[in-house]
């Protein structure tokens, strides 16, 4: 065996040709990058807003989750190309020390970070604001075009979840419950579609602020969508009577999880024994569906329809509870606890995508406006990862893997790039086990433009 590194120019990550052509149908990226505010003067500039958007959002789908990262990257040609640079090895870049290195550095990354939450006329270095309401307008806009015709019934995904902190960052807090100092995030998701990220400081109850994003969301959907069923969907965090009064007064429906009680408990006594029985008769776990109607002392403003699973395991008895404004006849008790709450759970490997497969919980600049610009750095990268699982990876083996799966068997092939005059020469791995999928991936994702050479 002879190593030396005489190679030529080479990316692991050849795969990133797949986002390009997401990318390319979409517009994704481009249209995050319309949100923000360009106060720099046109004529200093060597990379645009949108450049320097896409080279972080790409990054973060590649698996490069810090700017620091992005001093080397500037160098690979192909990222460079699937950004848009029309010089992609950076050969005539203004200044001498930049030259080979045609995307920007950690430095100039940071800025576009740092800049919001600050005021541009003041600050020389940050000047790139950002349109919040834009973004958040934007995550809906794309589910409601991702789906061809107005679905008869959508379920909306309510989460919250932690994201621990290690600094001194602005809104931090201890949270007991999870036993660190941290924020706690509110998620959106309609099935696999992103709808809300929003950056929340940890000492609120977790269902802080969902109204104000369900009514703003919910607004934006039946604009485009008015026929279209609404069912809300969440644990019993959510299950507060505003939030329930709300749909209950704007034609929507809502499953919410309902802790257990002093109350609650004995309203589903003798289901419980006689679960218990059937379990220790069976040595398995048995489990009996109740439905009643309930009201608390004093915090909901009316009665409400409560499915209660009375369950008894060979560990001992798990009761659990459900509050539903969907009526007997619409879904029967079993349905709605086994297949519509149940379902929930799905949710958490969405958010486990974004938290741990494109790096979300880096939030660790000083200001929260900051932290929040990184939370949708990653869920755009989301976004985009989720249309190449939807539009390119339908019916492969791959249509159903998260975004690290992708990410490893898709994108971090070995590839020589070379650069001519008039192309961009990108040559995969002849070794590379997954190339029918690949290409079945990459036919797939431009179907108006034929086949490809």
């Amino acid at each position: 065996m002879v190593a030396n590194f005489e190679g030529g120019t080479l990316s692991s990550d050849g795969g990133l040709i797949l986002l390009g052509e997401v990318e390319r149908q979409r517009r994704i990226i481009d249209r995050f990058a319309e949100c923000f505010i360009d106060h720099r003067d046109p004529e200093a500039l060597e990379h645009s807003v949108a450049d320097l958007v896409a080279q972080r959002i790409y990054g973060l789908a590649l698996g490069y989750e810090d700017v620091n990262d992005h001093d080397d990257l500037r160098l690979d040609p192909l990222l460079a190309t699937v950004v848009g640079k029309a010089d992609p090895t950076g050969s005539a870049r203004r200044c001498e020390r930049d030259r080979g290195k045609a995307l920007a550095g950690k430095s100039t990354l940071n800025r576009l970070e740092g800049g919001v939450g600050t005021d541009p006329a003041r600050d020389t270095y940050k000047r790139v604001g950002l349109d919040e309401a834009e973004v958040e307008g934007l995550f809906v806009e794309l589910f409601l075009e991702a789906i061809d015709e107005a679905p008869e019934q959508i379920v909306i995904d309510l989460d919250a979840t932690d994201d621990p902190l290690h600094g001194q960052q602005e809104g931090r807090f201890f949270h007991g419950y999870y036993g660190c100092y941290c924020y706690m995030p509110l998620y959106i998701f309609c099935g696999q579609h992103l709808l809300c990220a929003k950056l929340r400081r940890s000492n609120i109850d977790a269902s802080a602020g969902v109204l104000d994003e369900v009514e703003r969301i919910v607004a934006q959907i039946r604009q485009q969508w008015p026929q279209t069923r609404i069912i809300l969907r969440a644990d019993s965090g959510f299950a507060r009577d505003t939030l329930m009064s709300w749909c209950e007064a704007n034609d929507a429906d809502y499953v919410f999880g309902l802790a257990r009680n002093a109350r609650l408990e004995p309203a589903i006594e003798q289901e419980l024994a006689e679960a218990k029985k059937r379990s220790e008769s069976s040595g398995t776990a048995f489990r009996i569906f109740k439905d009643f109607t309930h009201r608390t002392l004093d915090s909901w403003s009316r009665t409400r329809r409560v499915v209660a699973k009375a369950e008894h395991l060979p560990a001992g008895r798990n009761p659990r509870f459900v509050v539903t404004s969907l009526s007997k006849e619409q879904i029967v008790a079993a349905e709605l606890y086994e297949d519509l709450y149940c379902a929930r759970g799905d949710m958490e490997n969405r958010i486990k995508e974004q938290q741990l497969g494109l790096f979300a919980d880096r939030t660790s600049a000083q200001l929260m406006a900051v932290n929040q610009l990184r939370l949708w750095f990653s869920s755009v990268a989301y976004v985009l990862m989720a249309e190449l699982r939807r539009l390119g990876l339908a019916g492969t083996v791959l249509e159903r893997a998260q975004c690290d799966t992708m990410r490893l068997k898709l994108l971090k092939i070995g590839a020589r790039i070379r650069v001519t005059s008039r192309r961009v020469w990108v040559m995969l791995s002849s070794a590379y086990p997954r190339k029918s999928v690949f290409l079945q991936a990459f036919h797939q994702l431009q179907p108006s433009r034929g086949s490809p050479a």
